[in-house]
């Protein structure tokens, strides 16, 4: 890129803008230039907002965003298109309700709040496993008028789940899919009680709304983009005039617990598939994830989008996370599965919920989208 393209933070105090700051610095792409926050933070420098004790990464802060004046992330929408052009936001949902909108009006928006994942022209992008669905955001602007747009990524659990059944569906589609969580604290973010005494020693065995927001967004990512005017096949009904996703009919049933782990969500999941599923093929298809983006130079691309690990006790969390720079979604323990269907595999997968699981694969995907020309 010739010239770095200005990027805005918003949400820049939280665990997941403190992600996207490191994720950005020195970035040869992106450029950050305004940082936001609530209004509590607004008027002081970065550095003086975090105070002593509120830099949540074992990695030191980037020293170019210690000095930059914290805005209000309420009215940065004034500036949007002239002080910056694409927002990286970190915003809790009910703030990301209110304030997405009024950026995307002018610029596109990287978020990696639910609010927007679940409105019928609204994407949810991972690069390598649903581009068909890039499309969806050009109705998007379209429909409501925007220069910009929302691209939600997904939760973090659901990515890790994603990037895997995307292969195996293609290769030997699915007929249902049972996963169990084991995540990491730092999913909790700064939620009280989690990071004290309740997690040591513990497992909780409830993450509220978790389940539900997994299952639909797993539906939808492996789900199929009607264009405008196309309507299912067989369905007798007319097409949509503008687009959709149509969402993959298949049972995924998911328990999601919080682990005594620091980074890097555990799930062990269950496939039953339409057709047989040799352990040689599924390793062949799981490992050819995303080579259709090597030959693109993004920067935070991995060398693989999923590693496969031979050994019985692999993946872990301690030792795998940082894979790929944590971009890379560590699977292990490959075994059929015949109690759900005929035909089926199980195995174990490792994703780094802070890295591919939300600010690194927003800012990846950003990286995509620039790339394909959807910018402007």
């Amino acid at each position: 890129m010739r010239n770095k393209l200005r990027a805005a933070v918003v949400g820049a105090t939280g665990v997941a803008g403190q992600q996207f700051l490191l994720a950005l610095s020195g970035h040869p792409w992106f450029s950050v230039s305004v940082l936001a926050a609530s209004e509590r933070s607004a008027g002081k420098t970065y550095g003086d907002a975090l105070g002593s004790t509120g830099w949540c990464s074992a990695e030191s802060p980037p020293p170019e965003a210690l000095p930059l004046c914290v805005q209000d992330a309420s009215l940065l929408s004034e500036t949007a298109g002239r002080d910056f052009d694409v927002v990286f936001s970190a915003l809790e949902s009910e703030a990301a309700k209110v304030i997405e909108p009024g950026l995307a009006q002018k610029v596109p928006v990287f978020s990696t709040a639910s609010a927007y994942r679940y409105e019928p022209d609204v994407p949810i992008l991972i690069p390598g496993v649903n581009p068909e669905h890039a499309p969806l955001l050009l109705v998007q602007k379209r429909r409501r008028g925007w220069n910009g747009f929302i691209a939600p990524g997904p939760n973090c659990t659901t990515t890790g789940l994603a990037i895997c059944l995307r292969p195996l569906h293609d290769a030997f589609g699915l007929r249902r899919v049972i996963m169990t969580s084991l995540q990491a604290v730092s999913g909790a973010g700064r939620t009280p009680g989690v990071l004290a005494l309740d997690i040591v020693d513990n497992v909780i065995p409830y993450i509220a709304k978790e389940e539900e927001k997994v299952e639909a967004e797993t539906r939808k990512i492996l789900g199929q983009y009607r264009g405008p005017g196309e309507a299912a096949a067989g369905s007798g009904e007319a097409g949509d005039s503008e687009g959709r996703i149509e969402p993959l009919a298949i049972g995924v049933s998911c328990t999601c617990t919080r682990v005594p782990v620091l980074d890097g969500h555990t799930e062990t999941v269950y496939c039953a598939t339409e057709k047989p599923a040799p352990l040689s093929a599924v390793r062949q298809a799981l490992s050819s994830l995303g080579q259709s983006l090597q030959g693109l130079g993004l920067p935070s691309l991995p060398a693989q989008l999923i590693s496969l690990r031979e050994e019985p006790n692999r993946p872990q969390p301690r030792l795998d996370r940082e894979t790929g720079r944590g971009m890379t979604t560590v699977v292990g323990r490959l075994r059929p599965e015949t109690v759900l269907g005929e035909h089926g595999v199980k195995f174990v997968l490792l994703s780094h919920n802070t890295r591919m699981g939300a600010a690194g694969g927003a800012v990846l995907t950003a990286e995509w989208l620039l790339k394909l020309g959807y910018f402007g």
